[in-house]
């Protein structure tokens, strides 16, 4: 049997294929409400999404162009919901 390494989907934009990146290193989610992304604010998961990065950038991008790409969307997004009442 032949062993191969999944890659993940193509992504049209890497703003798009960094928030694939974050949801997948548990970084980011999705409020179940409304559909924003809030951080998880866990600095593990931050760390396994630059490693993501870091490891396995789309084609044609350097690994330090993903993992600024996956800092930049990190701290474009909130800890809350925007439409959410606050608690």
């Amino acid at each position: 049997m032949l062993m191969t390494r999944e890659r993940r989907p193509e992504m049209r934009t890497l703003r798009g294929w960094a928030i694939h990146a974050l949801q997948e290193a548990g970084a980011i989610r999705e409020c179940e409400e409304h559909g924003w992304m809030k951080e998880r604010a866990d600095p593990h998961a931050r760390e396994r999404a630059l490693d993501i990065a870091r490891g396995d950038p789309p084609a044609g991008v350097t690994p330090d162009a993903a993992a600024a790409e996956v800092r930049d969307v990190l701290n474009s997004i909130g800890d809350t919901c925007p439409e959410c009442p606050p608690e």
